[in-house]
């Protein structure tokens, strides 16, 4: 695992092999979505079991492909099979519904597969993503086209041969690689029935434009700022444990990162203390050690546009209360890796950069505030609205502020556990459309309406 190093060269996939793709996706889309719900339960459920067995090989494929710790990448494997056996189980019981109507006539629904769906994905959960977008997809019948990013391109492909061994169609899941031109290709190509992506706010405009052009369904999972509100009754242990999560899992590199924390005035220097004392204990280093929590960051664009963000915030007023350099670990080989440590910043404002913008690093801004009332106008005074957390012990006050707050993932008392039962997905600039949970399936399936009638026609000719 040395940094920097050429692991493997994936041929780009140009409009030709796109369309190879689309088309072998489409051949294997007419037997999978004729098969009974049961039937695809069964093959879903072998994939599964595949994954889980081979856990510790893909975890490991994972780190090496993405740069996060060993310890985090188990978890995201454990989650991409949950997500599989969740939506086998789904599959058998989809089903329409039949209505009365008058005179013996009934009317009834369908609940029918949508085709070739295109899912596209992101370098920070390259192989769980395309679990929570292949599941639902394949759960109700569709086949799925996948272009991870080309940042990571490998486990995705240990999952597209999971599922032929699983027993897939061949071609069913299928992937291509490459970066914008390739989803160029994929958006625009006819045979594409809708487009699933995970990215940024920008890129997720273009794909929205690109799909409007066919009219095709799009889900969007894209960028956020999120705040995390914590109140002077909150269990304190328990809230810098969730402050700290909801920063730098993942080297956060996490779109739901609740990186705006305000604190309530009253504990304000106690929290303050609390969690710089533990960010500095955080381990940086090989990904790929069992106490390692933190690994490196993508690549050296993404490391020096996150060290941007922090020259800015101390050139606006923001104070670094730890870390923010850059880290050089003891072993030679990765004295070259794409390695910070993780930063605190006090003193912000809320018109800062670094409070306004995503920057995708491990980078914690802490606000503090004085009522209620002032901190849920602050929490929403952004563009973003995918996720909020609340600590407090007073739970009616829980549950009025993330009533209040305009984000589609919110947390009390935790952060950053995505259940796969649990719909994922945002309001506002921060995208439309639900992965996860029953709500998917929605996004992955049409419905027909047929009208029985037992009488005669009732004609106004």
């Amino acid at each position: 695992n040395v940094p920097g190093r050429v692991l493997c060269k994936v041929p780009c996939s140009g409009e030709k092999e796109v369309d190879l793709a689309v088309q072998s996706a489409k051949a294997a889309f007419k037997i999978w979505s004729q098969m009974s719900g049961m039937e695809r339960c069964r093959v879903m459920l072998e994939a599964a079991r595949i994954i889980r067995e081979q856990r510790e090989e893909i975890a490991t494929m994972e780190t090496i492909n993405n740069g996060k710790s060993i310890f985090e990448a188990r978890v995201d494997i454990d989650i991409s099979w949950q997500c599989l056996e969740y939506y086998a189980g789904l599959a058998g019981s989809l089903a329409g519904e039949h209505i009365q109507l008058p005179g013996g006539s009934f009317g009834y629904t369908r609940r029918e597969p949508l085709g070739v769906c295109v899912g596209i994905g992101a370098w920070n959960y390259p192989f769980q993503i395309a679990c929570w977008k292949s599941g639902p997809a394949l759960a109700c019948g569709n086949a799925m086209v996948f272009k991870p990013s080309p940042f990571t391109p490998i486990s995705v492909v240990r999952l597209a041969e999971i599922f032929t061994e699983a027993g897939v169609p061949k071609g069913l899941f299928n992937v291509v690689q490459g970066g914008a031109a390739t989803g160029q290709f994929l958006c625009q190509h006819p045979d594409v029935a809708k487009i699933s992506f995970t990215g940024s706010v920008p890129t997720g405009m273009k794909i929205m434009e690109m799909a409007a052009k066919g009219i095709k369904p799009v889900t969007l999972e894209l960028g956020g700022k999120s705040p995390l509100i914590i109140f002077s009754d909150a269990d304190l242990e328990n809230a810098v444990k969730g402050a700290l999560m909801a920063n730098f899992l993942t080297q956060g590199e996490v779109c739901c990162n609740g990186t705006r924390v305000f604190v309530e005035r009253k504990i304000l220097d106690t929290f303050t203390k609390e969690v710089v004392k533990r960010t500095q204990k955080i381990k940086i280093g090989d990904p790929l050690l069992e106490d390692t929590r933190m690994g490196a960051l993508i690549n050296k664009p993404h490391l020096n546009r996150v060290q941007g963000f922090i020259k800015q915030a101390k050139e606006q007023g923001a104070q670094v209360l730890c870390g923010g350099d850059l880290y050089v670990p003891d072993d030679p080989k990765l004295k070259n890796g794409y390695y910070m440590r993780p930063c605190v910043l006090g003193n912000c404002k809320d018109d800062m950069t670094c409070v306004k913008e995503e920057i995708f690093g491990p980078v914690m801004a802490i606000l503090p505030f004085d009522t209620e009332e002032e901190v849920v106008e602050r929490a929403n005074a952004t563009k973003f609205g995918l996720a909020g957390g609340v600590f407090t012990r007073d739970i009616q006050k829980a549950h009025r502020v993330v009533a209040a707050l305009k984000a589609g993932m919110c947390f009390i008392n935790n952060y950053n556990i995505s259940p796969v039962e649990l719909p994922f997905g945002g309001y506002k600039s921060s995208g439309f459309g639900r992965e996860n949970g029953r709500a998917a399936i929605e996004y992955y399936s049409q419905l027909k309406t047929v009208c029985v009638e037992m009488g005669d026609v009732e004609s106004v000719f």
